[in-house]
């Protein structure tokens, strides 16, 4: 299982929105509305990083509003 934290930048005043949008998408464990660079900090999940890449590409940045996103995958060191 591959985890990651996705930081999203948004359209002015779409951060709520977005949040409870993409909080809908299967492999999302959680999405949130923040304040400071980015609008909305989700945590997803996959089988594989192929799979997680497919997930954001295919479904998240589909979601209206979204301006820009970053993956960050979760390492264990």
């Amino acid at each position: 299982m591959v985890q990651a934290y996705i930081l999203i930048q948004t359209e002015v005043g779409k951060a709520s929105i977005v949040a409870d949008l993409i909080g809908k998408i299967q492999g999302v464990i959680q999405a949130e509305d923040v304040t400071g660079p980015y609008d909305v900090i989700v945590r997803a999940q996959a089988d594989t990083v192929d799979a997680l890449g497919r997930m954001v590409v295919a479904k998240v940045q589909q979601v209206d509003g979204i301006t820009r996103t970053l993956t960050c995958p979760v390492v264990h060191l």
